[in-house]
């Protein structure tokens, strides 16, 4: 299996630091508001990369924070008049209710930054013991960027020249000694919440609560480190200055970035008024086909969001789940229960596309290609199946469909949405008419139930609807 390393700027054959386990930190977000769908790609396609480790038989302790001390939130906070922790909780439990739209897994971990200040602090006294940090006589502690030799390793920026786009800037009040050194803790304002520290009553910095939160649950060096391509730098630079600075070993192995997510081929942004929560999305598409658009691209690809690209994906996702549906038909209704010899051999001409799946997520995580050799499958399936399979045949063939969708977090078997009762009822009194002969009051439910954005279908299998 091979990772391209943001480190190295090349593929890598991936080896664990202890055989059989994989130890992995994705960057989570800040919590003061419903997550939006640039927030879903990572989640989406780690998840899925988690998964296919498991898959491949590995053991993953896969860690995902939650930043819930932040300006932003403090913002929301004072707005609303009430504590900090109110507003991080309520999003917290509001991300989670979006992960499982989207089924993405729960972690591992999901560490949050304010019950893991004491470790800050730790981390924070050995950097000053050590000379890569000092403090000021407000309280602020910085990070001695100069101190650390290799700083720029990751993002690949010449420190002269970073330092060259700096100086000239001077913050009034700002007591740091270089533009380039960065925060560790800062001193509290008034209103805010804050802990207790030799320096002073402050908060950490946003860089150092990560670095923490991935020594207290994976130990000093991990495996993979993982989030959006926003965050390389210097988000990301800075772990590594901290942690290898405070530890003194690598950080990390490997660093997977995933590229940006445009709305119609434009930044998202809320003053261009294409800024959507994963929740707003939900209410037109499922979360599955959400998760199927984002896992159609390759992960470190730019990634365009429209309404005809979702369209596309939930047509997309309805062959899969077809052929899933058609097959538990056919188990259903077959006439026989044992394979014969012919049938064996059908089975065995799907391994092909098994084969083809993997080989694709072994090449540093190639969904796009991944779901290519399962709609490869769902023809091999569909071109080799009649009335007339055994029961053994169909249960195999969904099995292997169903493994293969699994790892990309696709559910097969789709349980309908709860319609509220009044349509409920509609559909059930058209069936009941159809079967009174009724066809004009069939068709007049059909319609109303068109108008209200429910597209019945009448299949073999019974009746089916989705919104439109």
């Amino acid at each position: 299996m091979k990772i391209f390393n943001t480190l190295t700027r090349r593929k890598e054959e991936f080896v664990p630091i202890e055989p059989g386990k994989v130890k992995m930190y994705v960057c989570g977000p800040t919590v003061y508001n419903l997550i939006h769908i640039g927030n879903a790609r990572p989640m989406i396609v780690f998840d899925t990369f988690r998964r296919y480790m498991e898959y491949r038989g590995y053991q993953v302790t896969y860690v995902s924070n939650f930043t819930d001390v932040d300006d932003k939130i403090i913002r929301k906070a004072n707005e609303e008049g009430v504590d900090a922790s109110e507003i991080s909780e309520r999003y917290i439990a509001e991300c989670k209710k979006d992960m499982e739209a989207m089924n993405v897994r729960p972690a591992s971990i999901h560490p949050q930054a304010t019950r893991e200040i004491g470790d800050m602090i730790q981390m924070v006294s050995a950097l000053i013991d050590k000379g890569y940090a000092y403090s000021v006589e407000d309280g602020t502690v910085y990070y001695k960027t100069k101190a650390f030799a290799p700083y720029g390793k990751l993002s690949h920026k010449n420190i002269d020249d970073l330092e060259g786009g700096h100086r000239d800037i001077k913050v009034a009040g700002e007591l740091k000694k270089d533009p380039l050194d960065f925060v560790l803790w800062k001193p509290k304002k008034e209103g805010e919440p804050y802990w207790e520290s030799p320096w002073c009553q402050g908060r950490p910095g946003w860089h150092i609560e990560c670095s923490c939160m991935s020594k207290r649950y994976l130990g000093d060096t991990i495996d993979i480190h993982a989030g959006g391509e926003d965050l390389i730098f210097p988000h990301h630079e800075n772990e590594i200055a901290q942690s290898e600075a405070a530890n003194g070993v690598e950080f990390a192995h490997y660093w997977m970035h995933n590229g940006f997510l445009n709305i119609d081929n434009r930044k998202m942004s809320k003053s261009l008024g294409n800024f959507f929560t994963v929740r707003e999305i939900c209410q037109k598409y499922s979360g599955q086909v959400l998760r199927f658009f984002m896992l159609s691209a390759h992960y470190r690809s730019p990634l365009n969001f429209s309404a005809d690209l979702m369209e596309a994906a939930e047509a997309s996702l309805d062959r899969i789940l077809t052929a899933g549906e058609n097959l538990r038909f056919l188990s259903q209704n077959a006439k026989t229960d044992r394979m014969s010899e012919e049938e064996k051999q059908i089975l065995a001409g799907s391994d092909l596309y098994a084969k083809k799946f993997k080989a694709a997520m072994d090449d540093d995580c190639n969904t796009a290609d991944a779901l290519a050799a399962i709609f490869e499958l769902v023809k091999y399936i569909n071109s080799n199946t009649t009335d007339q399979i055994s029961r053994e045949l169909a249960d195999q063939l969904y099995e292997r469909l169903d493994t293969l969708m699994d790892v990309c977090g696709l559910i097969l078997e789709q349980k309908q949405d709860n319609l509220d009762a009044e349509i409920s009822a509609l559909i059930e009194e058209r069936q009941q008419a159809r079967k009174n002969r009724d066809f004009a009051r069939a068709d007049q439910i059909r319609d109303d139930l068109l108008a209200r954005g429910i597209l019945l279908e009448d299949t073999r299998e019974g009746v089916k609807w989705h919104r439109v």
